[in-house]
């Protein structure tokens, strides 16, 4: 029978020496999760080093490899699973042995069904927590220093400066710069150069949470404390004890919540939604946004008091407009990526086309142009420099012409060649590029056509 629950997704590994102790586990587990049973601790051993297992039921007492030292080794193995042991000695000594070698928790035979369910849930989610912050920590490794932070105008020197010496503070940080500037990356080198390095980054995108769960992903609730609520959630704030929590597109918090994100700033703690505790938290917040936060506070739609909170320390970063000289660097950067993603060897881009990409506007930033040269990748043949064919219509022909006109970087006959160019493109795009129909839309012979496709080297793109 297909499972569908998502516990059915993890792997319990059974061993024990005695089979019907084993089989009598299987039968409580199977609906729930994927069980394999090994007979010794050696035979565990094995298993473990060929199979991906996230929690061990492991007796203490079994002839050769007993319990203990089966649990050293399994504490010793990269990635290793929870476990939990099993004995039919009611001991406190072995399960403070058992506890202190590595185990989550110890279990005495005869056990009670419902206790050692709940134990085995309460392993694996201690088991995704650690895989959490082990990707989130990766990520940050990968995305280290300014190494995808790609570079060299004025204002991102001033942006590294900055960033060099916010990263040595624990004050809180606020980023703005418009939608697709790289905000979250700058917060990630801030926590990969500092010394919260050992703690996580939590990233949070305020916009992307439903309002009426926001609070609960903030501060966590109890079992209970609202419908729905079917067992404790730790929150974000809890999640990024002595690390970082970031918190993008903070213009969008209701007043409410920016009351009790302020009063969490002032105090350090907070309690969960139905709790009755505080909850103490040493945690560096980076907020970032694309509105005029001081604006908002002129209007009173963002509180005073929180956004001098935040802005403790300032970072403004440039819109691609405002940093021209390093389209070059980013383009070279982003083929390489997106070439190893999509398994595809580009030549790069023609100079006409990377003309065009230095003039053009980018209302959409770096992730514009990042998700443009994905779009030009995907369609365009392997190890072919990418044309101006390639180009969507309002790069070549924008039609918010400002920043061309204000820095002019070709000639008269360069623009009507290129505009000459795009216009025979348009019309045989139109026309499913049959020749003898785009020429009686340009109002010219089929062969005055063929010329000029040949004199541009228009050739049938991959459409």
């Amino acid at each position: 029978m297909k499972r569908e629950s998502e516990e059915s997704l993890h792997t319990v590994l059974l061993v024990d020496d005695e089979e019907p102790v084993r089989e009598s586990l299987e039968l409580l587990l199977e609906e729930r999760y994927h069980i394999l049973q090994a007979q010794s601790g050696e035979q565990a051993l094995r298993l473990l080093k060929k199979r991906q297992i996230d929690l061990v039921i492991l007796d203490v007492t079994m002839p050769g490899m007993g319990g203990i030292a089966t649990l050293e080794k399994i504490t010793q193995m990269p990635n290793a699973p929870e476990v939990v042991m099993l004995s039919a000695t009611d001991s406190a000594r072995l399960g403070a042995q058992s506890v202190k070698t590595g185990a989550f928790d110890y279990i005495a035979k005869p056990f009670n069904s419902d206790e050692l369910l709940e134990v085995i849930r309460r392993a694996l989610e201690k088991k995704r927590l650690k895989q959490e912050v082990h990707y989130l920590r990766s990520e940050v490794e990968k995305l280290g220093g300014f190494k995808d932070i790609i570079g060299k105008s004025p204002p991102m020197k001033q942006v590294f400066r900055i960033v060099q010496k916010i990263s040595q503070t624990d004050s809180n940080v606020l980023i703005t710069g418009e939608s697709g500037t790289g905000k979250e990356l700058i917060a990630r080198a801030i926590h990969s150069r500092g010394h919260r390095l050992e703690g996580p980054f939590i990233p949070v995108n305020c916009a992307a949470i439903p309002h009426e769960l926001l609070e609960s992903e903030f501060f966590g609730h109890e079992k209970g404390s609202f419908t729905g609520a079917h067992e404790r959630k730790i929150g974000k704030f809890e999640l990024a004890h002595q690390g970082i929590l970031f918190l993008d597109e903070i213009s969008t918090l209701r007043q409410d919540l920016q009351a009790k994100l302020l009063r969490v700033l002032q105090e350090g703690e907070f309690m969960r939604v139905g709790g009755s505790h505080s909850i103490h938290v040493d945690v560096q917040i980076i907020a970032a946004t694309n509105q005029n936060l001081k604006q908002m506070v002129s209007e009173d739609s963002f509180r005073e008091d929180l956004y001098y909170r935040l802005n403790v320390l300032p970072i403004t970063l440039p819109p691609l407009r405002d940093r021209r000289s390093d389209i070059p660097m980013l383009v070279d950067h982003f083929l390489k990526d997106i070439g190893y993603r999509l398994n595809r060897n580009t030549a790069g881009v023609t100079p006409e086309v990377m003309k065009l990409l230095e003039v053009y506007h980018w209302p959409g930033n770096i992730r514009e142009l990042e998700n443009l040269l994905e779009r030009m990748v995907a369609f365009s043949s392997d190890s072919v420099s990418i044309g101006i064919e390639n180009l969507p219509m309002e790069i070549v022909m924008p039609k918010d012409n400002t920043s061309q006109s204000q820095h002019p970087t070709e000639g008269l006959l360069e623009a009507r060649e290129r505009f000459e160019k795009m216009y025979l493109i348009s019309a045989l795009r139109k026309t499913g590029w049959n020749q003898s129909e785009a020429a009686r839309i340009l109002g010219i012979h089929r062969n005055t056509l063929l010329k000029k496709m040949a004199s541009y080297s228009i050739t049938p793109a991959e459409e």
